[in-house]
């Protein structure tokens, strides 16, 4: 009859832990199941708030907590371990590995995109076209006002350090900027600035402005317009959408990458083979980005 006893009183125990936080299937850490903190790009914010919300419905045990910051301050903090996931607009370069090596940390990149950087500006700015030596004069102080109205133009970015930031200065290859290029907080308030500022160019993600099923975009779409880009005076002027962006015919392109050391075992890496597995290329797609590892189809119409 002790045995009994003591038998029951096991079996309660089990019951009660597997019901408390600590038998929790969400904190099991498995490729399906347990939290996984990662910081985003905030360029990505649209597509990676669709994809952490799909990846959950796939795995209910499982909880995906993304923070969404400027690139600089992101690959800080993997530096400084305090993050083990992170997707940045490039991949860490040989340098960067081997400094991360030293301290026994093997990082896996994947790029799972190819993006878009969009010029935006006022729906009432003639000015709908531009080469990208012509921005690039912009940028650098050498071109101040529109053509059309003579209005000063005023670059407005997302965040200081951010992808948009690094890739305009990486272009003009400059050690900074005009006096008339500033940051905001976000892509969103670079809409914002861009909605009231008939003078402005904004620079955001292609991703804030491109999937016209998100009833957010649409009402973005109907406040802005998105300037046609050309490489030279001598090429054809595109707006970034998948195709050309696919065959680089829009210039302003770059990749989406998500950086990893965590467990291969692990829940964020079961987050981040979702990115790179069909489903999650199929929500690159949805989104109108390219995606890295499904290829697109280019359709040509005829116009005879």
């Amino acid at each position: 009859m002790k045995n009994k006893k003591i038998f029951l009183v096991s079996v309660l125990i089990s019951i009660l832990t597997a019901c408390g936080d600590g038998g929790s299937t969400k904190q099991k850490d498995t490729c399906k199941s347990g939290i996984a903190k990662i910081m985003v790009e905030e360029s990505f914010k649209p597509l990676f708030e669709t994809s952490c919300e799909t990846f959950e419905s796939f795995a209910p045990a499982a909880d995906i907590q993304p923070e969404y910051m400027a690139e600089g301050d992101i690959i800080q903090k993997f530096y400084e371990g305090k993050i083990k996931t992170i997707c940045i607009s490039r991949d860490l370069n040989e340098k960067e590995k081997k400094i991360l090596k030293s301290r026994q940390i093997e990082v896996r990149s994947d790029k799972i995109a190819i993006d878009g950087v969009a010029l935006i500006i006022n729906p009432e700015n003639k000015d709908t076209t531009i080469t990208v030596e012509t921005l690039k004069q912009i940028l650098i102080g050498k071109k101040n006002a529109w053509n059309t109205s003579k209005q000063e133009i005023k670059v407005v970015f997302d965040k200081q350090n951010s992808a948009n930031f690094n890739y305009m200065l990486e272009l003009t290859k400059a050690e900074k900027l005009s006096k008339n290029v500033f940051a905001v907080n976000s892509n969103k308030e670079v809409i914002d600035f861009v909605k009231k500022n008939k003078s402005a160019i904004g620079v955001i993600g292609l991703n804030w402005v491109s999937d016209e099923d998100d009833f957010e975009v649409m009402n973005f779409l109907d406040s802005i317009k998105v300037m046609h880009v050309a490489k030279n005076e001598k090429s054809d002027y595109f707006q970034p959408y998948p195709g050309v962006i696919y065959t680089f015919e829009y210039p302003l392109t770059r990749e989406i990458w998500m950086i990893n050391w965590a467990p291969r075992s692990g829940i964020n890496s079961g987050f981040v083979n979702f990115m790179i597995g069909e489903k999650g290329q199929l929500l690159i797609q949805k989104s109108e980005l390219v995606p890295a590892r499904s290829p697109i189809r280019l359709i040509q119409i005829s116009t005879e």
